[in-house]
């Protein structure tokens, strides 16, 4: 198995938390969050795999006319759950690269450039001051670097188990399990 990487960083913004295999909590099990904000205050992240099957056109009728009007949606997590968050990303020849909260207008000359995505989240997964460190004392989550093909991937349930499985030997079986084992 991979040794477990320690948190050595100062922030875990910019990777992804997974949600250990044994994680129970209906809002978190087996997702996956991309950290866009950690430091002394607390954190900040939107779940990638749960996706909503709405665009931004059916949410609002600020947008179902415009261009943003095909951006998909998922569950961002189970903080205010009625706050449309936009981000983007960007696969680039220097690195990867989040906008976080954007506003639509951002969006749109994003979107103008090659290489970028746009989603949009209901809610976000969101920590306090210290919590997301404790949670990590008792290793609620596994830290991964975001892989360069993440968007590649379906962003649904089936990405928990390819990001874990990158990960190593025993966190790909682990990530292999069924949901229900005992329906075998």
């Amino acid at each position: 198995m991979r040794e477990r990487r320690k948190i050595t960083r100062d922030t875990l913004a910019g990777s992804l938390l997974l949600a250990h295999p044994s994680m129970r909590d209906p809002n978190f099990r087996r997702s996956v969050i991309l950290m866009s904000a950690h430091n002394a205050e607390g954190a900040m992240g939107v779940v990638l795999n749960r996706p909503m099957h709405k665009r931004l056109g059916e949410l609002s009728g600020d947008f179902a006319l415009g261009p943003l009007a095909g951006v998909p949606l998922f569950i961002g997590g189970p903080v205010q759950n009625d706050q449309l968050v936009l981000a983007a990303w960007q696969t680039r020849s220097d690195g990867f690269r989040l906008h976080f909260g954007i506003e639509p207008d951002k969006a749109l000359q994003l979107l103008a450039e090659e290489g970028t995505h746009v989603r949009g989240f209901l809610g976000y997964s969101g920590w306090s001051a210290g919590q997301l460190e404790n949670e990590m004392k008792v290793r609620t989550w596994i830290v991964a670097d975001v892989p360069e093909d993440l968007l590649t991937h379906p962003q649904d349930d089936t990405l928990w188990r390819t990001v874990l499985g990158r990960e190593g030997a025993e966190w790909r079986l682990l990530a292999g399990e069924p949901e229900h084992p005992e329906q075998n």
